[in-house]
């Protein structure tokens, strides 16, 4: 093998300058820490003298946080894996799309030296684009792949902002979110105005996601984003409105060898309540104790649910054409102390990522349309879906 500058394996630096693969995937930041790490360190560092021993850990997600607005829409490099991830519904006229547009920030060592190549490899970011033609029945994605040598990607500490290439999120003031993003099949440019307050998941800061001190992370959400802007597709330009969610998590440990997979929920009614839920299944097919979810009300606030207060189940299966994978694709919900009884149905059948994956990971997430009632009253509305572990076991799980 060929080493190059920095001590890395010849054709790397090429491979990280921002090159574009054509597969995405929302790679929750667990999935980063117990999977594509060990990818990245195996293939990319190989043999480099830059990764020396650490001599401090990363930080664990441990009780009690207190998170601050808006300092903490910020990156968080003293935890190993961190995400900020944007979804929604557009509408231009009679058109609706589904949306995606993710950012993550991977620590390799938590202890960076001064000096030496300025391509050490000590963090690597991550962002996938995704959008879901839900009149057509079409999905594209894409993703991008990049480090902070020469600002090529980054995510900053005093404030919010986050990049790789020409893909952005930031906030243009104290509260205004800001996305962008361009691939062949289309680009956004939206501005995203938070209607709600940001609502903290689990206790005390804490979302736990297994059993054990750290096996956990920092997560909130912002449930209902006002949005408006741009999105060109199939060289037509569409002024377009709609609705977003916004998830921002940071830890460095969370999954056991026990867990295959997870399913997750985030949905937006049309009475304005929003709905949380996640789902760690274990390699026996049942669900991990510590799954839970949080139920938001009309003026912001919000409840945690513990996993024994909802019931999901799945009424519709789905196999892909291209995995041979079988998926959930349809779930009756319910939330009995809230008096709510749901049906999700997924607005296209095919959203499947990871056809091309440069790891092997396949899963499925999208848009889905909800339908059912809350309170006794009617309800619809829409939300997104994330399934994996369906087509094999997550790598690293």
């Amino acid at each position: 093998m060929r080493i190059t500058d920095g001590g890395f394996p010849a054709g790397t630096h090429r491979a990280l300058r921002g090159y574009r693969i054509r597969i995405t995937a929302r790679y929750r930041y667990a999935f980063f820490l117990s999977s594509f790490l060990p990818f990245l360190l195996s293939v990319f560092l190989l043999s480099s003298p830059t990764l020396a021993q650490p001599t401090k850990a990363f930080k664990q997600a441990i009780p009690p946080y207190t998170f601050q607005f808006p300092q903490d829409h910020a990156s968080h490099p003293a935890y190993q894996t961190e995400w900020w991830y944007y979804t929604g519904h557009l509408q231009s006229n009679d058109r609706i799309f589904g949306y995606e547009l993710t950012f993550f920030r991977v620590g390799i060592n938590p202890n960076p030296q001064p000096g030496g190549s300025r391509w050490r490899m000590h963090t690597l970011y991550f962002a996938h684009f995704a959008l879901t033609d839900e009149d057509g029945e079409q999905f594209f994605h894409k993703e991008e792949i990049s480090r902070p040598a020469l600002d090529m990607a980054g995510a900053r500490e005093d404030r919010f902002q986050v990049w790789i290439n020409d893909w952005s999120a930031e906030l243009a003031d104290d509260t205004t979110h800001r996305i962008r993003a361009s691939a062949d099949f289309a680009s956004i440019a939206l501005d995203l105005v938070p209607a709600k307050r940001p609502v903290i998941h689990g206790h005390d800061g804490v979302s736990q996601k297994s059993p054990g001190v750290g096996r956990a992370s920092h997560y909130y959400s912002l449930t209902r984003l006002q949005t408006t802007g741009t999105l060109t597709f199939e060289g037509e330009t569409f002024e377009v409105t709609g609705l977003s969610w916004m998830d921002h998590e940071f830890g460095s440990n969370q999954l056991t060898d026990d867990q295959k997979g997870w399913d997750w929920f985030s949905l937006q009614l049309d009475n304005n309540r929003e709905l949380m839920l996640y789902v760690m299944r274990r390699k026996d097919g049942t669900y991990e104790p510590t799954s839970s979810g949080t139920m938001i009300y009309t003026d912001g606030t919000w409840r945690h649910l513990s996993l024994e207060m909802f019931e999901i189940e799945a009424t519709g299966a789905w196999t892909s054409p291209h995995s041979g994978g079988t998926y959930p694709h349809a779930w009756r919900i319910a939330v009995p102390s809230e008096q709510i009884e749901l049906r999700l149905t997924p607005t296209v059948s095919d959203q499947e990522l990871g056809k091309n994956s440069l790891i092997g990971v396949i899963y499925w997430e999208g848009s889905v349309v909800v339908r059912g009632t809350d309170q006794g009253r009617p309800v619809t509305g829409q939300g997104y879906v994330e399934l994996t572990g369906y087509r094999g076991r997550v790598p690293g799980l």
